[in-house]
Parts: C-alpha cells; sequence; structure tokens
C-alpha cells in the first residue's frame, strides 16, 4: 500500500474529523450512571488526581467556578461526590471522590474498554498495529496540551498521569 502524504492542514482536518466522530460514537454508549460529559470529566479528574478544590478543580476543566459549583452540586445529590475540609483550613472545601463515584466511572470506563475493543477486533492485524504504533505520539500530544486544562498536581509533577473517561 503506498502511503499517502497529507498537507498539514488535511492532517490536521481529517484527525479533527476523527476524533469528533470518536467521541460522538463514545458518548452514545456512555450512559452509564446517567451522567454528563462535562461530569464524567470532573469526575476521571478527581478519581485520577485526588480530592481538589472547586477552584482548581474548574481551572483544570475549564469551566467557571460558578459553574463548576452547580456542576459539583449536582454530583453531590447524586452521591457521585463528596465535599470535606482539607485539614488546617475550616473554611476550604475539597472535593473527592465516593465508593459510588467511583463504580460509575469503572463502569463507563469498562464500557469504552468493550465498544473500544469491538471496533479494534474488525480491523485487520495491520492497522491494529498502525494504530498500536501510534498510541506514543497520540499520548505526548496529549500531554503537551495547554495548561488551563492541567490541574495544580498536574502543573506540579507534570509526569503525573491522568485518566479520563
Amino acid at each position: 500500500m503506498p502511503t499517502v502524504r497529507l498537507s498539514d492542514q488535511q492532517l490536521v482536518g481529517r484527525f479533527s474529523l476523527l476524533l469528533e466522530q470518536l467521541v460522538r460514537r463514545l458518548r452514545t454508549i456512555s450512559s452509564v450512571g446517567g451522567i454528563s460529559a462535562s461530569a464524567a470529566s470532573a469526575l476521571g479528574r478527581l478519581g485520577a488526581e485526588g480530592p481538589l478544590r472547586i477552584t482548581e478543580l474548574a481551572q483544570a476543566e475549564g469551566v467557571s467556578q460558578p459553574a463548576m459549583t452547580q456542576l459539583v452540586a449536582r454530583m453531590s445529590a447524586d452521591g457521585l461526590v463528596a465535599r470535606t475540609a482539607p485539614e488546617g483550613d475550616r473554611r476550604g472545601v475539597l472535593v473527592v471522590v465516593t465508593a459510588h463515584g467511583r463504580d460509575v466511572l469503572e463502569r463507563r470506563r469498562a464500557r469504552h474498554v468493550g465498544f473500544l475493543d469491538e471496533l479494534l477486533g474488525g480491523l485487520d492485524p495491520a492497522d491494529r498495529a498502525a494504530i498500536a504504533a501510534a498510541l506514543p505520539a497520540l499520548e505526548r500530544l496529549v500531554d503537551s496540551g495547554p495548561p488551563p486544562f492541567r490541574s495544580p498536581k498536574q502543573r506540579e509533577n507534570p509526569s503525573q498521569e491522568e485518566e479520563h473517561p
């Protein structure tokens, strides 16, 4: 099979379209827990990084503090997160994932893995190998993302891996 040369603009356009299609397909199977994509993202960040202040979580997720406060209130009402006071700071509030929240995250991830496993299983070995070979570059691409979407913990330790649903 001949190698196809794409211009940078063509590469970005095709890559963007493919990501949009994949995300749309993943969202259609992500009904576990009945939570929104925003809630799943915040929950995943809290699960990976541990407790965060609402302002830190808002900054890391790229939303306003009032919007995150509302999202945390909904997630708390659903039993996905709890609010707790940090040691030595009675005025501060940390958001932590509950056992129910971890269960919802695990079930969502299992559905995603199952779906992607099915998709990849339908490809020929050469295509699977090409995707496997691209994973390190895709990981570097994600890690090079803009700082506003990294939490204070990630900015302190850039090598820390982050899990998202």
